[in-house]
């Protein structure tokens, strides 16, 4: 196996221990679920640098190099979800549309016509990331002694559910927005997708 897809394989197998580590009571372990997100998804950035470098470009890579992104990004959603902090319909919205965008993504590399991330994916996505980084990095704080006894009302307020439902909203709107322009720019992949698993099936 190659390093990039090494990397990959390594990033689906941080997310149970980011999780693990997350819903520890202690304080000290989240602050160690909080590194071992910040390296799982390093080796996102990592991988795909040493591919463009050295050609490591392969099928496998290219399906489950975005499908680990989305395990790490979407397991660490559901787990402020479960802990209280947004709404869970959000990120169910986000689900939907990152499954139904990876199903055609990944048609289209069988059929080897692969999509081009788009500019206002990418530009969703590094929004994503800094709500999940914003979310994450103030919860782990606010479990912290010297944080919760000095800088209290300040993560407080910068945690205030209108505050996050504000940036999971836009986070929202902006996947919605993207998974439809996806769906308009590759309808003819769509629709032969859906003759193949759903139209021969309606005979």
């Amino acid at each position: 196996m190659s390093i990039p897809n090494s990397l990959t394989a390594l990033r689906i197998l941080l997310t149970p221990v980011f999780l693990i580590l997350l819903y520890n009571e202690d304080a000290f372990w989240k602050q160690i679920a909080l590194l071992v997100y910040i390296v799982a998804a390093l080796t996102d950035w990592y991988d795909g640098w040493v591919a463009r470098r050295y050609g490591y470009v392969s099928r496998w890579g290219q399906f489950f190099d975005p499908l680990a992104d989305k395990i790490l990004s979407l397991s660490a959603l559901f787990a402020f979800v479960h802990l209280n902090l947004i709404d869970g319909w959000m990120v169910w919205t986000i689900t939907i549309r990152d499954a139904i965008i990876t199903t055609l993504r990944s048609y289209a590399e069988w059929t080897d016509r692969p999509i081009v991330t788009s500019k206002s994916a990418q530009a969703k996505t590094f929004g994503e990331y800094i709500v999940i980084y914003y979310i994450l990095i103030l919860y782990v704080a606010s479990t912290i002694p010297f944080f919760k006894l000095d800088f209290k009302s300040l993560i407080e307020s910068l945690m205030h559910p209108q505050v996050l439902f504000g940036m999971m909203l836009l986070v929202t709107i902006s996947t919605i927005g993207t998974g439809i322009l996806y769906l308009i720019d590759n309808r003819k992949l769509l629709q032969e997708l859906y003759v193949r698993y759903f139209g021969a099936s309606a005979k």
